[in-house]
């Protein structure tokens, strides 16, 4: 344990990056803000937790070295990201037609069936599809693991940052569920919606135009 903690000082940054990373709006944040305030607490927490799976996934492949490896493997990556933009535009796609809808009731009501599977692999699929998530834990990886540290290094780091990432999505679950969100909701409703499909349809268009 001890040897753990003589590399404190190259974790505490590593964490600071993950800190802002995990914070910063981006696809699986805004989903989860998103859902929250349209489906309620339950399917935002539910949708969060989606999201923290994929995360988790990128974390443990970052740490077992799985990262380089589809780095030699550049076709993967290729592959994955095509996945990813057109997953986006489709969440965007959906969003749109929310915004169409002639209705004025939240989409908390209108789309009360959303299951909690379809919520869970939403999630998922947004964050396992973003191929940028596996280097941004592979940076945070390396600038927390200089060479030569031992294996468990790479632990603590995945596993402190795991805990505040699923403390983070929840929060946000939680905050965007109360009622004076949804307050907010029912009254911006359409400019929400219209929002997450400008957001959605950016974001898959940059991820399907960028390079790796």
């Amino acid at each position: 344990m001890h040897e753990i903690l003589t590399y404190l000082p190259q974790i505490l940054p590593a964490y600071v990056a993950y800190l802002i990373a995990v914070i910063s709006p981006g696809p699986a944040i805004m989903a989860i803000v998103s859902t929250s305030m349209t489906h309620g607490r339950k399917a935002g927490m539910t949708i969060a937790l989606g999201i923290f799976a994929g995360s988790f996934t990128w974390a443990c492949a970052a740490a077992l070295g799985l990262a380089t490896i589809l780095q030699t493997y550049a076709i993967a990556l290729e592959i994955l990201k095509v996945f990813g933009g057109l997953y986006l535009l489709y969440l965007a796609y959906k969003a749109f037609k929310a915004v169409r809808a002639n209705n004025d009731l939240p989409t908390a009501v209108v789309q009360k069936n959303l299951s909690t599977r379809a919520l869970l692999l939403r999630g998922y699929g947004i964050h396992i599809t973003n191929p940028k998530a596996i280097f941004a834990w592979l940076a945070i990886i390396a600038l927390g693991m200089p060479q030569g540290a031992p294996a468990p290094v790479a632990g603590l780091i995945s596993g402190v940052c795991m805990v505040t990432g699923f403390t983070v999505f929840m929060g946000y679950a939680v905050l965007f569920s109360t009622p004076h969100a949804l307050k907010i909701y029912r009254n911006i409703r359409r400019w929400i919606e219209g929002a997450m499909a400008a957001f959605y349809c950016v974001a898959g268009l940059k991820l399907l135009t960028s390079r790796i």
